[in-house]
């Protein structure tokens, strides 16, 4: 019996990449465009949530979709030069590789945008699913088979929860580690420096259970 291939999802602001240099700049850009106010280091405190939850702050609520697309089409100009990968992520995303899985992203962003970040910084996951948040991404999670879902956000932890999936939770975003275990984190790492280890005692639990699975054969 071939043992299923372990699929990994990543959440992608905060947890692979520092977005918070390029989304300043864009919302510094959009408030110079509009004429209207935002306080971009504020904004950038409070990353995970859809864009419109944001914005929902600084404009009236009739003119937040249309600001959405404007800020979505000035985010390449803006935002995808000054962003960076955070340490540990492309060796995250390669410790699933190595060991024969599918490394996925599944993302609130808007997934064009999404997928110039990782094109820029040269990390290649096998999907990017994007415009999802929190117990949507479950959509996403159980269409690729993901069985761990890694993310900085109580969203995140919600997300997976909510595929059946176990949640990682990195506290290198807006959520600390206690809030990140009190909304049902299974894991909690400072860092994705810590992913590599810990996903190699796991896969070596995913496989010896799938083996064992394998031998006794199928149940009802």
């Amino acid at each position: 019996m071939t043992s299923r291939p372990l699929t990994v999802g990543f959440d992608l602001d905060m947890t692979l990449i520092d977005s918070r240099p390029g989304i300043r700049a864009c919302y510094l850009a959009l408030s110079e465009r509009t004429g209207t106010h935002i306080d971009a280091d504020l904004a950038v405190t409070r990353l995970g949530p859809p864009l419109t939850d944001e914005l929902i702050n600084w404009f009236p609520a009739e003119r937040v979709e249309a600001v959405a697309e404007l800020y979505r089409e000035m985010y390449p100009t803006f935002a995808i030069a000054p962003t960076l990968a955070l340490t540990g992520a492309r060796e995250a995303v390669a410790a699933v590789r190595r060991a024969g899985g599918r490394a996925i992203v599944v993302t609130a962003k808007y997934e064009p945008n999404a997928k110039l970040h990782l094109e820029h910084l040269g990390i290649e996951p096998d999907a990017v699913i994007g415009d999802l948040w929190a117990e949507q991404k479950a959509e996403a999670l159980r269409e690729y088979g993901a069985r761990v879902y890694v993310g900085d956000h109580v969203g995140d932890v919600r997300g997976a929860r909510a595929a059946g999936a176990l949640s990682v939770a990195v506290a290198t975003g807006p959520c600390d580690e206690q809030e990140l275990r009190a909304a049902g984190a299974d894991v909690v790492l400072a860092d994705l420096t810590e992913f590599p280890n810990w996903f190699s005692d796991h896969h070596a639990r995913f496989s010896a259970e799938d083996a064992r699975v394998g031998r006794s054969g199928p149940t009802d």
